[in-house]
């Protein structure tokens, strides 16, 4: 998850492609999104609204591993400019990475808010 947490912060959807699945699904506040042309999007659409971004994982607890799968949950965490303003935002994760000839990649990450 390092390499993920680090890549996301550069906001270039192509850097993140070697830990991504081409099946990957994304389970966002603003909708589901399936493989890479969606997920490109939903990533695309987020960093266009947010200049600055800091993206970061706390309290990673790793709920499962073995040879052929991975599953962790977190606290994710950002902040960032919108509309010239410094806001800063979070809520919980979970990541389900799987490996294939190429190595771990993700093929399922859901992000929520925190519950009220």
């Amino acid at each position: 998850m390092g390499f993920y947490g680090e890549t996301i912060n550069q906001g270039r959807f192509d850097a993140l492609l070697p830990v991504l699945s081409e099946d990957v699904v994304f389970w966002f506040n603003s909708g589901s999104h399936k493989g890479i042309a969606a997920a490109r999007q939903a990533f695309e659409a987020t960093w266009a609204g947010i200049n600055d971004e800091h993206y970061w994982l706390e309290d990673l607890v790793w709920l499962s591993g073995d040879e052929a799968c991975a599953c962790c949950i977190y606290r994710f965490r950002w902040r960032g400019m919108v509309d010239g303003k410094w806001i800063e935002g979070g809520g919980r994760g979970t990541t389900v990475l799987r490996r294939e000839p190429r190595g771990w990649v993700i093929v399922h990450e859901h992000l929520s808010a925190e519950p009220k």
